[in-house]
């Protein structure tokens, strides 16, 4: 969030702090890394799951797998709803 800065520095230190950082907003309902953990179990399977010999090989792989990813506007598809959740979750919730 853009106004934390405000409240912790000076203006002029917190505009700084704001203009050097890319801000990517959290999704509302789940969090960045629910997202990112399938992507990467995808990463790891389709292009690091083998002995690798050299630091350049995986660089240039995983630019070339990202490209690849991007271009064909993958996305994270959840069917996980709250009706599922709480089957699947029952034991987690309390017995009123």
């Amino acid at each position: 969030m853009k106004a934390s800065p405000y409240q912790a520095f000076p203006a002029a230190e917190a505009r700084r702090l704001v203009e050097r950082f890319e801000w990517h907003d959290t999704p509302k309902h789940g969090s960045w890394l629910d997202l990112a953990e399938p992507e990467l179990a995808v990463l790891t399977s389709q292009c690091l799951d083998r002995r690798i010999p050299d630091k350049q090989t995986p660089t240039k792989e995983v630019a070339a797998w990202g490209r690849h990813r991007n271009s064909r506007n993958a996305k994270a598809d959840c069917h996980f709803t709250t009706d599922t959740a709480r089957v699947k979750l029952k034991h987690l919730y309390p017995v009123l």
